[in-house]
């Protein structure tokens, strides 16, 4: 599973899982255990996890929303101890600890409302999905180190080579 299959809809609460696309929409199935399935038609604000993004006063502008999760996620591994009816004050202070350089006057604090309960609920059902990013990377560098592991010898064949027909 990935953050393209995780999906948020304008006016329920909760996120959903994609499970098929139909032909006036598409068959979500509701994250929290509960197994509920909707039909979100064309009308419906559909927004898919991994295209959403957290705005940021650097150069590029935002951040996507997968990786605030999976860094809050090594941070509080799963427990932010926090909630939709937190303190507003305690919600920025918590956004400004992940992320210090998200733009105050554009991300809101119901915003930050969302990002907590979608983290809480991603935490109970999906936590392989905010520990992924990380198996990844391990994976990607193993296979990078054994390139260049097996590069020096050809080098050093190579030049040993042209050094001998001379």
């Amino acid at each position: 599973m990935d953050f393209n299959e995780v999906a948020a809809v304008s006016g329920k609460g909760g996120l959903f899982i994609v499970v098929s696309p139909t032909r006036t929409g598409v068959i979500l199935e509701a994250l929290d255990g509960s197994g509920k399935k909707i039909i979100a038609n064309i009308q419906a604000k559909v927004s898919i996890l991994s295209d959403i993004s957290i705005y940021t006063t650097d150069e590029e502008g935002a951040v996507p929303l997968q990786d605030v999760l999976r860094k809050i996620h090594v941070e509080f591994k799963g427990d932010t101890g926090l909630t939709s009816s937190s303190d507003p004050d305690e919600l920025k202070s918590f956004l400004k600890f992940i992320l210090p350089e998200y733009d105050e006057s554009r991300v809101y604090v119901s915003d930050i409302k969302k990002l907590v309960t979608w983290y809480n609920t991603m935490a109970k059902t999906l936590p392989e999905l905010l520990e992924k990013k990380e198996e990844q990377e391990q994976a990607e560098e193993k296979p990078a180190e054994k390139e260049k592991k097996e590069a020096a010898p050809k080098a050093k064949k190579a030049a040993a080579k042209t050094k001998s027909e001379k």
